[in-house]
């Protein structure tokens, strides 16, 4: 392997989880892209909610439940701070982003749709931002228009200004592929969009934690992203959608905390967004962590954490390059966060239960993007994926592991 300059975060300190040993190794964790692991602070917010403040919101009146909704809903406050949403009431919390894409499928667009309508979807998306669609085309009679990537997994919007028509009622895309790691044109794609009066909802799972997010300039109709790929808990997540739309979508789920007046047999009236959308007693103690996580990463900065993560990835493109019968898809250029892989003659699986072994965990598999996978022409795929816990010495055991495997197998 080529010597680099090592390569060591300041922050690696602050996630307790990192300390724990694997068949007596220490961990080497790059599966961030699945899960990121979560840091003290945040750790200690959901501890205090249960300790202390444990209630629940929105319907108490005494001291407890008032402090849990005041707190809840300064996180609501920081959310559209931290991507510069216009106000708080542009931000519907749910379970995760599957959730919030699911709700904009049935929610927003069922009652707009037709048979023979059009959504446009690209071949890069996560099974979260294609099933929710084929479910709403099966239903409806819709069309599913795919937005397929060039040979080197890039997108070019000629391509989609092909594709749009005069059917064509929403334009669906990821921002950043979680196979490929491709950091998508969202802007270009939303000018395109809006010439034509068309919505577009982007994905945002494996960008907030890796880029400043700005909806504003951005110009997207809505916009989702999960807790827990931004250093939270999980089962939590964030819809941020356009006034104008919240005020006309209508009730996916029905429960308390989102109604009006309840009459019977039917008259039912719902409260106003964005808690019509929030049925039920929510995941209050993962939106509270989720608002200690913005906090920290705020405190460091997201340009520090954009750089620090940049040489990082050129540390880890140029290491992997150097493990003999590697192969690696998509581009270098404009990709973040993750690099997938392949020892070629070996399956993934295997791959990555060998790594085990030795501490070290990664991703296998088809990502929940079998579209992708089978146009890279794999099966399956290994993913290994950073964090800003990450450092040089995660990539270099990685490195030693795949050589030590490729030598035992081949």
């Amino acid at each position: 392997m080529t010597e680099w300059p090592k390569i060591t975060s300041p922050w690696a300190k602050d996630f307790p989880a990192l300390e724990t040993k694997v068949y007596g190794k220490d961990l080497v964790y790059l599966d961030t892209a699945a899960t990121a692991q979560t840091p003290t602070p945040v750790i200690d917010r959901i501890t205090r909610f249960y300790q202390k403040d444990y209630s629940s919101v929105h319907r108490g009146a005494h001291f407890l439940s008032a402090k849990a909704t005041e707190d809840m809903e300064l996180v609501r406050t920081q959310v559209a701070d931290f991507i510069n949403a216009k106000e708080p009431n542009n931000i519907v919390f749910t379970k995760g982003t599957t959730e919030a894409i699911n709700l904009v499928a049935n929610s927003y667009l069922r009652p707009k749709i037709a048979t023979d309508d059009e959504i446009i979807v690209t071949e890069m998306e996560h099974h979260a931002n294609l099933v929710p669609w084929q479910l709403l085309s099966d239903l409806c009679g819709a069309n599913i228009r795919v937005w397929k990537m060039n040979k080197n997994g890039l997108l070019d919007t000629a391509k989609l200004k092909q594709l749009i028509s005069s059917k064509t009622r929403l334009i669906t895309v990821t921002h950043v592929s979680n196979v490929l790691g491709q950091i998508n044109p969202v802007e270009e794609v939303v000018m395109i969009a809006r010439r034509h009066g068309i919505p577009v909802l982007v994905d945002g799972a494996q960008a907030v934690m890796h880029q400043k997010v700005d909806v504003a300039a951005m110009g997207c109709d809505f916009y989702a992203f999960s807790a827990h790929k931004l250093y939270g808990p999980t089962g939590t997540g964030v819809l941020y959608a356009k006034s104008k739309h919240l005020n006309e979508m209508v009730p996916w789920e029905g429960g308390g905390a989102m109604i009006d007046q309840v009459t019977l047999p039917i008259g039912t009236s719902y409260g106003k967004a964005p808690w019509k959308f929030e049925a039920g007693t929510p995941n209050i103690a993962g939106i509270l962590g989720l608002g200690t996580a913005i906090e920290y990463l705020e405190q460091i900065g997201l340009d520090n954490i954009a750089s620090y993560e940049s040489k990082l990835m050129a540390y880890m493109e140029g290491q992997l390059s150097s493990v003999p019968s590697l192969e690696t898809y998509g581009v270098s250029q404009g990709r973040t966060g993750l690099i997938p892989f392949n020892l070629n003659g070996h399956h993934a699986f295997d791959v990555g239960a060998f790594l085990d072994r030795f501490g070290i965990a990664i991703r296998t598999g088809h990502h929940c993007a079998m579209p992708l996978i089978k146009q890279l022409g794999q099966s399956t795929v290994c993913r290994a994926s950073i964090g800003m816990y990450t450092q040089s010495s995660d990539i270099d055991s990685l490195c030693q592991g795949l050589t030590r495997i490729h030598q035992l197998l081949r």
